[in-house]
């Protein structure tokens, strides 16, 4: 079997969009005739049955361009952030907003859409899908596993990083798609600058006029942590880890917010914010 290899020039800024568009390019140049196309991560590995699953359903399905299936974490057991990482992946079935990195598209619908956006450094997947529904396509998730994810996260730092990169993905993702119908990306950035700014400045504010008593509305966040705990649908040191770190995780979300939008004001462009 040989493998055709892409060498970027790298005076461009890099991205995974832009990768995946190349990486797209070469194998439509090599498969004129090509039907379908399986993007994967480079941490990911794909199920051994996958492949036929997916082209199985594009077959049967004329209206979906993108399906996703199953995305489970390697070693969920070797680190908090990687249970995190696995309950993240088990999202709801059939039809859907968007996917992730790991999935099947039709080929003409992705070369149609134009690809990825190349600028993006995080949430290009998700951005794409908007165009697609947009232009009439569903996308759909199906049960059967997909892929092995390596999310090998062990530190704190590496967690919070990539809390930092989904808070920057949300504020482009509002900024291209945010306008109604669609809303992209709007409410995940108002609940980032909700918690992690608005009610801390709230009681800050409650604090210089009422004294240390109104340090009581700090009971907001653990109030938040039980209520997410007690929806939770997996076991129960899984339901609250996760909705610890959820409420946690506005705060470098936050960050990621303001690091767009500075970004933007200065005209210049992020780089990637990687967490291995």
């Amino acid at each position: 079997m040989s493998v055709a290899v892409v060498n970027l020039d790298m005076a461009m800024p890099f991205t995974a969009a832009r990768a995946r568009n190349e990486g797209f390019r070469c194998l439509h140049q090599l498969q004129p005739d090509l039907i379908y196309v399986q993007f994967v991560d480079g941490d990911c590995e794909i199920a051994d049955d996958w492949m036929v699953n997916a082209a199985a359903f594009l077959d049967a399905h004329k209206d979906v361009a993108v399906v996703c299936g199953r995305l489970r974490e390697r070693h969920p057991e070797r680190s908090i952030y990687n249970m995190l990482c696995d309950i993240e992946w088990d999202t709801a079935l059939g039809n859907t907003k968007a996917c992730g990195g790991n999935a099947m598209m039709r080929a003409d619908a992705f070369d149609k859409a134009g690809g990825f956006l190349p600028g993006l450094i995080a949430g290009e997947e998700p951005e794409l899908c908007v165009r697609l529904r947009a232009s009439g396509w569903r996308i759909w998730r199906l049960s059967e596993a997909m892929a092995l994810h390596d999310a090998a996260m062990t530190r704190f730092s590496q967690w919070w990083r990539r809390m930092q990169r989904s808070g920057y993905a949300y504020a482009q993702g509002a900024q291209l798609h945010g306008a109604p119908p669609e809303r992209h990306g709007v409410s995940e950035s108002r609940r980032a600058w909700f918690w992690a700014l608005v009610i801390p400045a709230a009681i800050a504010v409650a604090v210089i006029g009422l004294g240390m008593p109104a340090l009581v509305l700090l009971l907001i966040y653990p109030l938040q942590v039980i209520r997410l705990a007690l929806r939770g649908t997996h076991s129960v040191r899984e339901n609250w880890l996760y909705a610890l770190f959820l409420v946690l995780g506005k705060f470098p979300e936050m960050l990621g917010q303001a690091t767009f939008m500075f970004h933007r004001f200065m005209g210049s462009q992020s780089r990637l914010i990687e967490y291995k």
